[in-house]
């Protein structure tokens, strides 16, 4: 009998997120962001949903080979670029686009020879100072790139650090309009929360990534208030009950001890799953539908919970991580983490299911 815990990925969820991405930033092209696995929900089991967007947008240029190899015909925008100059042959092969971030990127550019050249997204440092050129730099760089065969294309793209803070827009857009000024070329800056804030952000060229998935870039928003649907659930089942008398213990390192009599579930699921080691007693947990708390050390197979507010669970009774009814970002502040991370987490070792299911449906 396989271990009854798997994570269920509802595409008719992924496909209401894009048409959200379509309301919010309306007459724009869409680069779904499908980096670290489609944010650990299987790039492959997702792709089906996503035939609404324009691109995609990856780090990973075995998975872009990959998406040609599966007759994906669509732009590709591989967001870090190329590291060698060896990997351009392969980039133009594949017909993939390609930030360019720093001077050796362009070195290479001038001296490569391609068999079709390059679509080009010129990524300029705003203020997140990761990836990217000098807004003085700019000009300079397109200049020098207008003459090179190995580009076709130009665009024009930062990130957005602070998008989902009240006053975080202002200075990082104020740099972008000063380095492109005077090149009119497509532009790019809206992350998930910039997309929610279109109208503030703007550009030609929008790139979800976290609000694709059901979770909610903000702090205060939640994805449900921002009319997000969850796409991952991660599911399983108590597999025993026990009874505690007052003071016992539960777990390594007893990190829990009981006030009173009460009873408590096994979960089959644990940090060797990508459950979060570091969820604290009294991170939430779904059992029958009802809201209880971890009690206890995650361990590498099995959480606890306590069943007072689930009364009657026993073996066998429905259990949800995260996902519906639970969201991922209420379990990850609870950990202390986001949930980013906690999609991204999930091991090879736990079953994925695909299922179709519409929000109409589950309420009926």
């Amino acid at each position: 009998m396989a271990r009854p815990l798997h994570a269920e990925v509802n595409l008719a969820a992924l496909r209401a997120n894009v048409a959200k991405v379509k309301e919010c930033a309306p007459g724009t092209q869409v680069f779904a962001v499908v980096k670290a696995n489609a944010y650990g929900h299987g790039l492959m089991r997702v792709l089906p949903a996503l035939n609404d967007v324009d691109g995609l947008a990856l780090l990973e240029l075995d998975a872009a080979v990959a998406l040609r190899d599966e007759r994906y015909s669509r732009r590709i925008l591989l967001l870090e670029g190329f590291f060698e100059s060896k990997e351009l042959a392969v980039i133009s092969g594949k017909r993939l686009a390609v930030v360019v971030h720093h001077l050796d990127q362009v070195r290479m550019l001038e001296t490569a020879h391609l068999a079709r050249p390059l679509e080009v997204f010129i990524k300029i440092n705003t203020g997140m100072n990761r990836l990217g050129v000098l807004p003085h730099d700019v000009a300079a760089i397109v200049e020098r790139l207008s003459h090179c065969d190995s580009v076709a294309a130009f665009r024009l793209m930062t990130h957005l650090a602070r998008a989902e803070e009240d006053d975080g827009l202002a200075d990082q857009l104020a740099f972008f309009k000063r380095a492109c000024e005077g090149l009119h070329y497509p532009r790019s800056i809206a992350n998930s929360a910039g997309v929610i804030r279109f109208r503030e952000v703007g550009g030609e060229i929008v790139r979800p990534g976290i609000m694709l998935y059901g979770a909610t870039p903000f702090a205060h928003d939640s994805a449900a208030m921002l009319g997000l649907e969850p796409v991952m659930t991660l599911r399983s089942q108590i597999i025993a009950v026990q009874d505690l008398e007052v003071n016992d213990a539960v777990g390594y390192g007893a990190g829990y001890a009981a006030a009173r009599a009460h009873r408590i579930g096994v979960i089959a699921c644990g940090y060797a799953d990508g459950y979060p080691r570091h969820a604290p007693n009294g991170t939430p947990v779904l059992v029958c539908g009802r809201k209880v708390r971890i009690v206890g050390r995650v361990s590498m197979d099995m959480i606890t919970v306590d069943l007072t507010d689930a009364p009657q669970a026993s073996v066998g009774s429905p259990v949800v991580l995260w996902g519906t009814g639970l969201p991922v970002d209420e379990v990850a502040a609870a950990a202390s983490t986001v949930g980013y991370e906690l999609l991204c987490a999930v091991a090879p070792r736990v079953a994925f299911t695909v299922t179709t299911v519409t929000k109409v449906d589950l309420e009926v």
